[in-house]
């Protein structure tokens, strides 16, 4: 698809030459003899370039720049004056415009100008849609009480240059939390460079955050550039940072106490400015009195405490994490989407889930590729589940793993099964209050009690 380009300019002979010219260029060229019809055309159908005269009667080029940009900020504005000067051309390119050419114009000039100026608008739009696939892919999903509170805190840490010491159990989405505090401050057009310290070996990890000159240790064959000297300007992520030795913390320590460090094997004193937020999955005060983490490191990270709450916690975002995670599979590996029955949903809102998001997202993996149908039911969730409750955290709904580890004679028979433990739990939940059970169910009260009836649910006040 050729693209479209907008000349705009009250001259009858310029509108024409250009129109003519750029068509035989295999653009899509459209014109406009003053500013209020270009707005009008840019209203219903919007081109990939306007070419704009700045001096027109009724309203100016500079005007109308003015109004496109209101409307859609990214337009890609190329201005065209026969009576330009210094100061026009500078007030144009403040106004938002890419390119600012004097008449009389030049056949070879204009059409490599306008080449140049799709070119840079065809790049904008794929780095706007990448961030856009890159917001997605580390979208935090949920509405739960745990996430909204989640939520204000990187909504208040994100804008600040403060480190923050990010906690929570393994798979629970600490990164994702650190990639939303870096979107979300004045770095986020800069990198965001992350660092498992736990993947990387004791020997390799100074190298590895620091660089190293050439010939510093065997196997340094050339310069490398370290991950604090990438980060430089944004945001470096330090995973898991409770598994670094002492050692190689008495250098971060410094280097976050400087903003310099030198590489290994290197005498001269790197300056970066990064913002460093870290993560732990370990009780690092516990750490420090086995003496196993730094006290003073720990202060200057733990400047702004977030805790990431586990899954099992935030139960009712499982629904929406499900759809999440199968849209995500289907394009990312081209899998069918497939739906999820209440009952089986069910199940998966009353597993503990110790793995956390991580241990959801590969088990819809694992369904969407083995289960054969369109839809996924209580017995297949549970088969998935099965053997998986070992890892239990102390305390949970012991009532649903029994029941995870059961086998059944039918479908049925598991249905009911799981039906009769979900609305148990949604009574205890509403102290035995029918009718907001039923609202929660999202059915009729009448349809509630024959539920109670056919599946001989307990009722019983708590005491």
């Amino acid at each position: 698809m050729s693209a479209s380009i907008l000349v705009v300019d009250d001259e009858e002979a310029i509108r024409t030459s250009l129109r003519s010219i750029l068509e035989d260029e295999g653009y899509d060229v459209s014109v406009a003899a003053n500013g209020i019809e270009a707005l009008k055309i840019y209203g219903t159908d919007p081109p990939d370039l306007m070419i704009l005269d700045i001096w027109m009667p009724e309203m100016d080029g500079l005007e109308a720049l003015r109004r496109v940009k209101e409307f859609v900020p990214t337009t890609q504005v190329m201005m065209i004056s026969g009576h330009g000067s210094i100061e026009t051309a500078v007030k144009a390119i403040k106004l938002g415009a890419y390119d600012y050419i004097e008449k009389p114009l030049s056949l070879e000039n204009v059409t490599l100008r306008v080449k140049h100026a799709l070119e840079q608008f065809r790049l904008a739009q794929e780095n706007r849609s990448l961030r856009t696939k890159v917001q997605q892919k580390f979208e935090l999903v949920g509405q739960s009480p745990a996430m909204q509170r989640l939520r204000e805190l990187i909504e208040t840490a994100g804008p600040t240059n403060s480190r923050v010491l990010i906690g929570g159990e393994n798979g629970t989405g600490k990164e994702l939390v650190a990639r939303a505090i870096h979107m979300r401050s004045i770095r986020s057009d800069h990198p965001f460079v992350a660092v498992n310290c736990a993947a990387i070996p004791e020997t390799l990890i100074e190298s590895e955050l620091f660089g190293h000159e050439k010939g510093s240790f065997t196997g340094a064959t050339s310069m490398k550039r370290g991950q604090f000297e990438q980060a430089d300007g944004g945001t470096l992520f330090l995973d898991e940072i409770g598994d670094m030795s002492l050692n190689t913390q008495a250098k971060v320590l410094r280097a976050l106490q400087e903003q310099q460090f030198t590489r290994v094997g290197g005498t001269r004193l790197m300056k970066v400015d990064v913002r460093v937020l870290a993560a732990s999955n370990k009780d690092l005060e516990k750490e420090i009195g086995k003496g196993q983490f730094r006290e003073d490191l720990y202060y200057r990270l733990n400047v702004v405490p977030i805790v990431v709450p586990p899954l099992r916690e935030r139960r009712e975002d499982i629904p929406a994490l499900v759809r999440h995670f199968m849209k995500t599979h289907v394009e990312e590996q081209g899998l069918r989407m497939k739906d999820v029955s209440p009952e089986a949903m069910a199940v998966f809102q009353q597993y503990e889930w110790p793995g956390n998001i991580r241990e959801l997202r590969n088990l819809i993996e694992r369904l969407m590729i083995m289960v054969p149908g369109f839809v996924i039911e209580a017995s297949q969730a549970a088969l998935s589940l099965q053997g998986r409750t070992a890892g239990v955290v102390p305390g949970g709904n012991q009532a649903a793993h029994s029941l995870l580890a059961k086998s059944y004679d039918s479908l049925r028979d598991a249905r009911n099964a799981f039906e009769k433990e979900y609305i148990s739990r949604k009574l205890r939940e509403h102290h035995w209050n029918i009718s907001r059970t039923a609202e929660d169910l999202k059915i009729e009260r009448s349809h509630l009690h024959r539920k109670i009836k056919l599946l001989d649910v307990e009722m019983r006040p708590e005491g």
